[in-house]
């Protein structure tokens, strides 16, 4: 497997200190995606970028590039016709905005969303003091309520009640995340780096969350709260010391996630009152290389309308 921290001195590279990778693009994910039999490759000419493959019937072969900073599409276009992938059609999910796509084809299907990214650079009053006031006031009280965090590897355990409890979150509000099997997965190929945080009343456990590590940032996995728990802010405060664990071991952002403020109003204003930014991504593209020039005048134009209607 290739080194995806290398530095690389080629100009179609990103460099490295501009950019901290999201979970997507990291061989951590990779690992994951592996040992789940996830066929992967990696763009070494485009800062080592990852690009997961499925095979549907037929023998059609469907490529994705999720997270990825692509904003010079002749550097995409060069690095997929190295690595025999010239003729794939592809997803393509920057992480950032990139209306310049277009001008190879690709054509947009979704307009960008938003990530809520927490800075774990500033010092431990910094980040207190950017804390919203409603949040800090329940951090307060979780910390009255004399709650006890316990802090553990994730059990490989496909029974975990967080992983019950989120199963169950995900049909009632109607949405997926990942399969129980490749979060087990990432816990196994990457030891100690998918971490478990859980908030207790005596022997009762009221929250947990999952924080996956990678390099050098984390990202916010997966979580619950009972209703006692949210009572008592337990989440609040799991936040909070996971974020204090992080910043001990060097991580330098935790991502939070999506942030929904249509659909999950109130996740959205948890997730931002911890003083988290809130990041722009890029949308979500098709692009097919060999028609690349005959929809680029279509793909300008839906850029366009795509840009407008996110602004």
């Amino acid at each position: 497997m290739l080194d995806f921290h290398t530095s690389l001195s080629s100009s179609t590279i990103l460099p490295q200190e501009s950019w901290l990778r999201p979970l997507q693009q990291t061989p951590e994910f990779q690992r994951a995606l592996s040992a789940c039999g996830q066929a992967t490759t990696v763009l070494p000419e485009l800062n080592h970028t990852l690009v997961t493959k499925r095979r549907f019937w037929g023998g059609v072969e469907l490529a994705m590039i999720n997270r990825a900073p692509l904003s010079c599409p002749r550097h995409l276009t060069e690095a997929l016709h190295a690595n025999g992938l010239s003729r794939t059609p592809f997803i393509l999910s920057p992480d950032r905005p990139t209306p310049n796509l277009g001008t190879i084809g690709a054509l947009p299907l979704i307009c960008p969303a938003s990530t809520a990214v927490l800075d774990l650079t500033k010092s431990r009053p910094q980040r207190l003091a950017g804390l919203h006031q409603k949040w800090r006031n329940r951090l307060n009280r979780a910390r009255e309520n004399q709650l006890r965090v316990s802090r553990q590897n994730m059990p490989l355990d496909a029974n975990h009640w967080l992983f019950s409890a989120d199963l169950a979150q995900q049909q009632q509000r109607g949405y997926r995340s990942w399969p129980i099997g490749l979060t087990l997965a990432y816990a196994k190929a990457n030891p100690g780096q998918a971490k478990l945080f859980q908030a207790f009343e005596g022997k009762e456990p009221l929250a947990a969350i999952l924080i996956l590590r990678h390099g050098n940032t984390a990202t916010y996995h997966i979580s619950h709260s009972t209703q006692r728990g949210k009572q008592l802010s337990a989440h609040n405060l799991l936040i909070w010391e996971a974020s204090n664990w992080l910043v001990s071991k060097g991580c330098l952002q935790l991502d939070l996630g999506l942030i929904n403020t249509e659909e999950a109003p109130g996740l959205a204003r948890f997730k931002l009152g911890t003083g988290a930014r809130l990041v722009k991504l890029g949308g979500t593209w098709a692009l097919w290389p060999p028609l690349g020039k005959l929809l680029t005048p279509l793909a300008r134009l839906d850029a366009k309308r795509m840009s407008a209607r996110s602004h």
